[in-house]
């Protein structure tokens, strides 16, 4: 099971560190990711990170502005945004999945409930 947070409101060019916390044995053999949903639009990946080595993946949207991390010791993913933008605006959603290398939503298993947030210009 997981559990996201950290949504907000921020503006325009500020961060937040969205959290995601995962209950279970499983979480250190599973890939995570995160991916948002904003309204009218179909939802899409944003970043992902290994199981090991701790490799990562990132929509060209986001590259260089957010950077996604995990702690296994504490069954937690992160995703720190910077240089935020209003088209960041979404519901972000933390998912487990077999690889990192994969951004379709339907090939991550399991998902947490969304967190807001909301980007003004």
């Amino acid at each position: 099971q997981l559990q996201a947070s950290g949504g907000g409101l921020v503006q325009a060019g500020g961060s937040l560190r969205l959290s995601c916390a995962a209950s279970g044995r499983t979480f250190s053999t599973m890939a995570l990711g995160w991916f948002r949903q904003a309204p009218g639009k179909e939802r899409e990946f944003v970043a992902a990170v290994s199981r090991i080595a701790y490799r990562t993946n990132y929509a060209d949207s986001v590259q260089g502005r957010f950077t996604i991390s995990r702690d296994n010791a504490k069954n937690t993913v992160y995703l720190q945004m910077n240089t935020l933008k209003p088209e960041d605006t979404a519901v972000y959603y933390c998912a487990a999945g077999q690889t990192y290398r994969t951004t379709i939503a339907t090939e991550y298993k399991s998902w947490g409930q969304g967190t807001l947030v909301t980007v003004s210009s």
